[in-house]
């Protein structure tokens, strides 16, 4: 008996003791902080030990600590070992997997939550449908409403939010707002929060800010989450849209807690209204690193570089320190103002707090030393040095390397790439392919096709337009036809990409075509393919198409608020010989850059107002623009044109010794020419000698050509030898050195170097002319003499304007050879097709014939009509038997 009572007091004594330590375990567990993880360790071990899972008040605790510090893995553990799960248990684990992105995870635990016949709470579902949202899985997501129904659940306000959301996620935004209208008296402001921050995510931002109205209507009151989403919605509506909400937020008393004001900052910043932005900064309320960090960026994306440094130097003086957000955007300001110095000092303060590791911060580092510095040695340094470098990292490197002139180092960055594992995304392979551009290989064009088409992301828009523009600039037209209709979807890039391609193939027709496409995917031109459309219109001579480009650029705003739009229509007019729009254009720009005034100069100078071309460039300076190596071609070119030698020669030295350009090429092939037209070939050979680039064939054919007018055989020869030694396919040496030959009396040279020219399978480049009558543009060709039948359509017309010209008692000595040259073909034509008002522009690809030249100056002796005959850079502007040229003996070859 005595046992017996022993053993019952100590079972006694053991339930007391069992009792008194599951209380201090939830006692130690209730004041556990989320940052002391290792408490829950501590407790976990003595509660297998002592059997108190069973004890579901202390569990739950125990499993609330884990989730807390983020042990997920631990936190699961536990609920496994747990002999009974409340709903409390399930909930808090299928919340934590839902929070931690582990979405399948949830969907997997709440199907073994129903198999173990627990009723799940309002908790639950809105957890398991948060989770169907971020999966966009609609069809569990239905099947879960389905469960919602039937447990009763559905008028509840937290799941109707959550079933709003998980619907509009997964693009039913329809049956969304129906669920939500169903219990839209019941629903609180959470309830309207969520609905309006689906019509954002779906970008209905002006249906966001219409519910946002019914809201108020409502009765409802927002709160500061219902604004942010709001002020999210006016960065895309407008500035006055985000006022309105910003008075709101003041009218309904909501306060501004660092979440609010920083949205209001970065909303301020997105329409460069900085001092709205610093105005919240500083009003009444909490700031915190992201509040200070918001308007440094905000500084940083408006290029305001010394009120983003202050920003940040008052930002460390508050005591609060910058984060890697912080300086990954004070980088990025210097790479977009090209801030070497700054670039270095941001960089040892990144070092100094300890951020030297930090992906980010190294990403924009790399990004900062690629723009920054002439030299990619710092970047690679900078990337070498990276822990745990990410496909941000791998891209910037490898776009860096293309800009600095490494393209084919980028192939090599590509493949160590997937040997890494590191998959690249569709900027990097956006930047491989502008690799492929700039070294036009269709070799490694095709490679890259091939191995976006085994990855299935060939169709995505930005890998698209880059192989379009890749196949374009290769000249692989059809290719780049053929992937620009197998895209999904097409945007203006694609377009403009095809149109700048085609323009600079020469295929100018073929650019203006794709206006046509644009508009059967109803794509409007923009700022940036508008350019292109009018350049090939300039090219073609296209003014009537011109015009109307024109008028579409006054409609859509683009001729005010874009400048390369009116540059483009100065260089248009001025090269279809209509100078008065040209000015008028240039006069309508607010703030003329140096293009402008490059386009104005060159369409003064190329329409033969020498004078005023280079008054033209006066007043360009002393408007405070300064001259780019483009000005001084157009000015050496004016010069050579004027026969103003002294001039051209003082603009060329000013090149260095004032603007410190140094010339290139292009510049001392002009020379060459200056003091060629000007008889001093031996200055000119000088310049060949002593210049410190290396001569090309263009410099020796130049100079061929003075040789020829000016009769300096010896020269000449030596010229044309060395030109052959590096252009020995171009005919143009041959012809110079064969008329050279025929007036210098050497008839048997002249015809062996024809014959050389024929054996090696030479010709004369066939001359063609085009002219647009009523938008359409006809092309013509020299034709032989021998096989025209001279009584038949446009010949006939030539034939009879000749016999007009001789009975008017007009003096013209016309040349057999040159009858039905494609210029002569293509005036008559325009003459004879357009109305009596209208001028006639035509475009020759060689340099206008003397016999071609006194012929159209004849026809507008005989007709009141503007002629204009475009060859080369030069624009012959025939008026009244006149030619703006001046006939000046050098302009035109003589047959």
């Amino acid at each position: 008996m005595t046992s017996k009572v022993a053993a019952s007091a100590f079972l006694s004594r053991s339930y007391e003791l069992s009792d008194h330590l599951q209380q201090s375990c939830i006692r130690i567990l209730s004041f556990g902080k989320s940052t002391t993880s290792r408490i829950g360790s501590h407790i976990h071990c003595p509660v297998i030990k002592l059997s108190l899972l069973d004890n579901l008040n202390l569990c739950n605790n125990l499993l609330g600590l884990y989730l807390k510090t983020d042990e997920i893995l631990n936190a699961r553990k536990l609920f496994d070992e747990m002999p009974q799960r409340t709903v409390f248990a399930w909930t808090v684990m299928i919340s934590s997997y839902t929070k931690g992105q582990e979405l399948a995870s949830a969907l997997s635990l709440f199907e073994e939550m129903l198999a173990s016949g627990t009723v799940p709470n309002e908790f639950t579902f809105s957890s398991v449908l948060r989770s169907c949202a971020g999966l966009r899985d609609l069809n569990y997501g239905a099947k879960v409403h389905g469960s919602v129904i039937k447990t009763g659940f559905l008028g509840n306000s937290v799941i109707g939010s959550s079933l709003t959301d998980m619907y509009s996620k997964c693009g039913k935004l329809e049956e969304a707002r129906e669920l939500f209208s169903s219990c839209k008296n019941g629903a609180d402001t959470i309830s309207w929060t969520m609905m309006i921050s689906s019509l954002v995510e779906a970008r209905k931002w002006k249906e966001a800010l219409e519910f946002y109205s019914e809201m108020v209507e409502a009765g409802v009151p927002p709160n500061e989450f219902t604004f942010v989403k709001l002020l999210g919605a006016s960065s895309f509506l407008g500035l006055e849209f985000g006022k309105v909400i910003h008075s709101s937020v003041i009218v309904h008393g909501v306060l501004l807690n660092v979440v609010l004001k920083t949205s209001l900052v970065e909303f301020y910043s997105r329409f460069a209204e900085m001092d709205d932005s610093v105005r919240v900064l500083n009003s009444i309320g909490e700031q915190d690193v992201f509040l200070w960090t918001s308007v440094v960026s905000g500084f940083a994306r408006n290029l305001r570089a010394k009120e983003a440094v202050g920003t940040f130097l008052q930002m460390r003086g508050l005591g609060l320190q910058p984060d890697n957000f912080t300086y990954t955007a004070m980088l990025s300001l210097c790479s977009s103002v090209q801030s070497f110095d700054l670039g270095k000092q941001i960089h040892s303060l990144t070092i100094k707090v300890g951020l030297e590791d930090n992906t980010d911060v190294g990403n924009a580092l790399l990004d900062m030393y690629m723009k920054c510095s002439a030299s990619e040695v710092e970047a690679l340094r900078v990337f070498r040095a990276m822990i745990s470098p990410n496909v941000v990292s791998w891209t910037t490197l490898l776009l860096g390397l293309v800009d600095h002139g490494f393209e084919q180092d980028c192939f090599g960055v590509l493949m160590e790439m997937v040997r890494l594992g590191i998959e690249p995304n569709v900027v990097t392979l956006s930047g491989v392919l502008r690799a492929c551009t700039k070294l036009k290989s269709v070799r490694r064009v095709l490679e890259i096709h091939g191995y976006l088409q085994r990855r299935h992301v060939d169709g995505e828009i930005i890998v698209g337009n880059s192989l379009v523009d890749a196949y374009a600039s290769s000249d692989k037209v059809a290719d780049a036809w053929n992937v620009a209709k197998s895209m999904g979807k097409r945007d203006t890039i694609t377009y403009t990409s095809l149109v700048t391609r085609f323009n600079e193939l020469a295929k100018h027709e073929m650019a203006l075509s794709v206006i046509n496409h644009m508009h059967g995917d109803g794509i409007r031109p923009d700022q940036f393919s508008l350019p292109g459309f009018i350049s090939a219109s300039a090219n073609l001579g296209a003014l009537e198409t011109g015009k109307h480009l024109h008028c579409y650029s006054v409609k859509s705003g683009y001729s005010s608020s874009s400048v390369s739009v009116s540059n483009s229509l100065i260089d248009m007019y001025a090269k279809c010989g209509s100078l008065e729009d040209a000015k008028k254009v240039f006069e309508e720009i607010a703030t003329p850059d140096a293009v402008s005034w490059n386009g104005l100069v060159s369409g003064l100078a190329s329409n033969g107002c020498i004078s005023s071309a280079l008054s033209a460039f006066e007043e360009m300076r002393m408007k405070g623009t300064e001259p780019d190596s483009v000005t001084f071609l157009i000015l050496l070119s004016a010069c050579s044109s004027g026969r103003l030698t002294e001039m051209g020669l003082e603009y060329f030295r000013s090149m260095e010794e004032t603007h410190n350009i140094k010339p290139q090429i292009e510049h001392y092939v002009h020379l060459v020419d200056i003091l060629g037209r000007a008889g001093r070939l031996e200055e000119a050979t000088g310049v060949l000698e002593t210049m410190p680039l290396r001569p090309n064939a263009l410099i020796f054919k130049t100079l061929l050509r003075a040789c020829r007018y000016h009769g300096n055989l010896s020269l000449g020869e030596d010229m044309a030898n060395k030109g052959l030694a590096l252009a020995p396919s171009d005919p143009a040496f041959y012809i110079l050195l064969a008329d050279l030959y025929e007036e210098s009396g050497k008839q048997e040279l002249a015809q062996k170097t024809r014959s050389l020219m024929s054996q090696k399978g030479l010709s004369k480049k066939l001359g063609k002319s085009s002219v647009e009558v009523q938008g359409k543009v006809h092309r013509f060709f020299g034709e032989d003499v021998t096989t025209v039948e001279k009584t038949k359509g446009i010949y006939a017309e030539i034939e009879w304007i000749k016999s007009e010209i001789e009975r008017s008692g007009f003096t013209y000595r016309g040349n057999e050879n040159a009858s039905y040259h494609s210029a002569k073909q293509a005036a008559v034509f325009g003459l004879v097709y357009t109305s009596a008002q209208t001028p006639v522009h035509v475009v020759k690809n060689k340099i206008l014939c003397k016999d071609c030249h006194d012929f159209v100056s004849l026809i507008t002796r005989l007709v009141d009509k503007n002629i204009t005959v475009r060859d080369g850079n030069r624009v012959h502007v025939f008026k009244n038997g006149k030619c703006s040229c001046k006939a000046e003996e050098t302009s035109f070859v003589l047959s």
